[in-house]
């Protein structure tokens, strides 16, 4: 048996509205995220986007490519010099390659270093931002619960019955006692564990 409502004509400025209402709360979303993400990057000093690049640089396997291709001219051009009687600069065991390398690495590393550090800074921010955002969520949705079992003891038709684990979601988590519990379990956890 199929039952029609039906529902008053709507303007096309309706239909316009509600679709801007449906797709606003996305758009939304996604606009405060870029406008984060565009926030930090103002926040890049000029020096920082020069290391950045350099890291990128860095990771790409094209740079792996050039170090070889580079430790092995250099291997190659002292091993050809001694045979064919040209100046060696750097004879066997190649201290000037070694020395060279090492300062490349150091200095590849604390490049990548210090796009780690920015990088994780914004993932702490990304962090703190997820549990601000899920806190809230809680709250809400603890707040639904309470109404709705507020709704339901005030319905007639509705059969009113003690449902307890309404009555526990009712109650707001506390982050505090939430922290505690898990520090607790951990400790508990060390403690169970063998040293080895």
């Amino acid at each position: 048996m199929n039952t029609e409502i039906s529902l008053p004509p709507s303007s096309s400025s309706d239909k316009n509205e509600s679709s801007e209402s449906a797709v606003d709360p996305i758009s939304q979303n996604i606009e405060s995220i870029l406008a984060i993400y565009t926030r930090e990057e103002q926040k890049i000093s000029g020096s920082q986007r020069i290391v950045e690049r350099i890291s990128g640089f860095v990771g790409r396997p094209l740079f792996l490519g050039c170090v070889m291709l580079f430790v092995a001219l250099w291997v190659f051009y002292n091993i050809a010099a001694s045979q064919f009687g040209l100046v060696e600069f750097d004879p066997a065991p190649f201290a000037w390659l070694q020395g060279t390398i090492s300062l490349s690495a150091l200095l590849a590393t604390t490049v990548v270093l210090i796009k780690q550090n920015r990088l994780a800074k914004l993932e702490e921010l990304r962090a703190h931002l997820d549990l601000q955002v899920n806190l809230l969520t809680e709250q809400k949705a603890t707040k639904l619960i309470q109404l709705v079992e507020e709704l339901r003891r005030d319905l007639p038709m509705v059969k009113n019955r003690h449902d307890p684990e309404a009555e526990a979601l009712k109650q707001y988590t506390d982050p505090h006692q939430v922290l505690a519990a898990l520090d607790e379990m951990r400790d508990t956890d060390n403690q169970i564990k063998p040293v080895g």
